[in-house]
């Protein structure tokens, strides 16, 4: 199943929206250079584009990418039926699901008091590095 990354956005910490950059370095057993969540368990969020539209769509709201804390934003591709230790390729990178969703904490980041991530995020490692732009094929093999 192959897609395309639509957007990729970083912020200097956590806890807050993240703003599109045109291309991001993705180093194996860090994250991306340059986001506040580099070096951590789940460094690299992803949200399918279709998703975050659609949520908007339903709490009325004026989402752009970056808006629900997501480092990217996939389209035309369903990530519904991968499963934590499954591989996701975006361009030349290799990253490993390691969790879908997360506990929402009133700490955490929210768009006018919304949050996607915890419900429709996929959390993963960078297993191999390599610059990533959009439009780059976003892919993964299921059995």
């Amino acid at each position: 199943m192959t897609g395309k990354i639509v957007s990729i956005c970083i912020s200097k910490g956590v806890g807050s929206a993240k703003h599109q950059v045109e291309t991001a370095e993705l180093r194996a057993g860090y994250g991306i250079v340059g986001d506040g969540h580099a070096e951590t368990v789940r460094p690299v969020s992803i949200a399918m584009a279709e998703t975050a539209a659609a949520f908007a769509k339903e709490h009325g709201l004026e989402a752009n990418p970056g808006d629900f804390a997501e480092n990217i934003l996939v389209g035309g591709i369903d990530l519904k039926i991968l499963k934590p230790g499954d591989r996701i390729f975006l361009g030349p990178a290799v990253l490993e699901l390691v969790q879908i969703g997360k506990e929402t904490r009133p700490d955490h980041y929210s768009f006018h008091g919304y949050r996607l991530l915890p419900a429709h995020g996929y959390f993963c490692k960078v297993l191999e590095g390599g610059t990533i732009k959009p439009g780059d094929v976003c892919r993964f093999d299921k059995d």
